[in-house]
């Protein structure tokens, strides 16, 4: 982005370009998920929406509008000009230069809207459309969750009795830690980590989890520092050496697990727009390093916060000892 593409003519051309962007393009990647049942009904994190080719209504909120970019500004509280400059370093370029209106909504993003955008991810990442089934609480195996956690994992029995309360942690039928991911203010469930406790090491996520939509997150809505970790039991690991032991950026911080290496989240964006200071807090191994190279190189205000062993949960386990 350069300020000749906000002079007079360019920023109007850009506006015009992508202002017919299709609302079902934009919307994941502000934290939507449209509804099973109602293809018109799309969940946002500032209610849901009624979209009807252009336009779209919150009844929530009492407000509407019509076009990409006032979609983007109600979603993100952004200027129309933080809206447009959002929009073109997402789909613009060479993607939509030179390109009408209709060729935009018609063909260039043809293979963006097709293209899954929330499904279910095994241990590997992989992507297949299903509905949400989160596991099924038990509080027989909640016992032997804590245990886990407790002893194994060197977390603050504090801290996870304020989860469980919460509802972001519970245990499954089969002893499995449950981490609820969430999605906006009302904290819409859209999947889950899960983690075994027995003695071979498994992790995965809650059939049909919409990991594009929502995370894990720990700490207080009202600050203003977030460190990115690769899971739950390190987004945990991070906040409790951050309140306890005061390391890195301070005691006041939001730890968000990305359940797994991603060096550009959809909903990453948002948070840096409403003006969150972002650490990306991946392992010391090569993947988290080579994530991170690449997060910062696509948003440069990102700042890189290692741990300093090899991932958050072996930092804390160090310093309890």
């Amino acid at each position: 982005m350069t300020r000749d593409d906000f002079r007079p003519n360019n920023f109007r051309h850009r506006a015009n370009l992508v202002r017919d962007i299709p609302l079902e393009v934009v919307l994941p990647s502000w934290g939507a998920v449209r509804d099973q049942r109602d293809k018109w009904r799309w969940h946002t994190p500032r209610g849901a929406l009624s979209v009807t080719g252009t336009k779209f209504f919150n009844w929530h909120a009492s407000q509407g509008g019509g076009g990409a970019i006032d979609v983007v500004m109600h979603l993100g509280g952004l200027s129309a000009r933080q809206a447009i400059q959002w929009l073109w370093h997402h789909y613009g370029g060479s993607q939509l230069t030179g390109s009408s209106p209709a060729a935009v909504s018609g063909s260039t993003l043809t293979s963006r809207r097709s293209r899954p955008v929330a499904g279910h991810h095994d241990c590997r990442g992989h992507d297949s459309p299903s509905q949400l089934r989160l596991p099924p609480s038990s509080p027989a195996n909640l016992g032997r969750v804590r245990q886990y956690l407790l002893e194994q994992r060197h977390l603050s029995g504090k801290i996870l009795a304020s989860l469980i309360d919460a509802g972001k942690l519970y245990a499954d039928g089969r002893g499995n830690v449950v981490f609820l991911m969430v999605a906006g203010k009302p904290n819409r469930p859209i999947g889950a980590e899960l983690r075994g406790t027995g003695s071979r090491v498994w992790r995965g996520l809650a059939p049909g989890t919409h990991r594009d939509a929502g995370y894990f997150w720990i700490g207080r809505q009202d600050h203003q520092r977030i460190v990115l970790c690769e899971s739950a039991i390190d987004a945990i690991s991070c906040f409790q050496l951050h309140t306890q032991h005061a390391a890195g950026v301070g005691a006041e911080c939001i730890c968000i697990s990305t359940a797994g290496v991603r060096s550009d989240a959809p909903w990453l964006y948002p948070l840096l727009a409403r003006g969150y200071v972002i650490y990306c807090g991946f392992d010391t191994d090569e993947p988290g390093e080579t994530a991170s190279r690449r997060m910062i190189a696509r948003h440069p205000t990102i700042k890189r916060l290692r741990p300093t062993r090899h991932d958050w949960n072996e930092t804390l386990t160090a310093a309890e000892q």
